[in-house]
């Protein structure tokens, strides 16, 4: 079965890589504009936008750099997956640390107002049913629906078996559909 979200991205060369291993600045500042719109919307989806992701993606960045000697280009993981997981584990570090506060949807600019309206109740609705979530299955979710992070990357996110990877996924995702069932019964009467 393919994902539509890990079929549309585009995994950045292996000459980039090695030369970002290797510690040559350009490289990594490739490697950085390649990735950091998939690491700002993992942070984002799992902390809630704010200055605060800003900051864990430059955590996230500074990480990386430092543990590109070590990484292995030839490793059959994607390096999207590498840099994923050290933001993962960042963000629910974060969680830990201090509550932050969910993002906003009421926040966002509308162009057509009836499709738009629907777009932002939906959202809203996605927001709080996700923000309900414990954190682990939260960022299991966020992995596998918008990074097509497969199980065994999951797992090695959130630093536990593929076997408690697959259950907290599935758990999410049955927390999410019920509660997103309850919304529309609620708003349907």
């Amino acid at each position: 079965m393919t994902n539509p979200a890990r079929d549309r991205f585009e995994e950045i060369d292996r000459a980039t890589l090695v030369r970002c291993k290797a510690g040559d600045p350009i490289a990594f500042r490739a490697f950085v504009v390649r990735y950091e719109r998939a690491v700002f919307a993992l942070l984002s989806r799992v902390l809630g936008r704010g200055a605060h992701v800003e900051d864990l993606a430059q955590e996230t960045f500074l990480r990386a750099y430092r543990a590109f000697p070590s990484f292995d280009v030839d490793a059959p993981s994607r390096p999207s997956a590498w840099l994923l997981t050290i933001a993962t584990r960042l963000a629910l570090d974060a969680r830990k640390r201090k509550r932050v506060e969910p993002f906003d949807a009421d926040a966002i600019d509308t162009a057509t107002p009836e499709i738009e309206t629907a777009r932002r109740a939906l959202g809203r609705a996605i927001e709080a049913a996700a923000a309900e979530l414990p954190d682990d299955q939260r960022a299991a979710f966020v992995l596998a629906e918008f990074h097509g992070a497969s199980i065994a990357e999951i797992a090695a996110a959130l630093d536990v078996p593929e076997a408690t990877a697959k259950t907290r996924l599935f758990r999410a995702r049955e927390k999410m559909r019920a509660r997103l069932q309850k919304e529309k019964e609620e708003r349907d009467g």
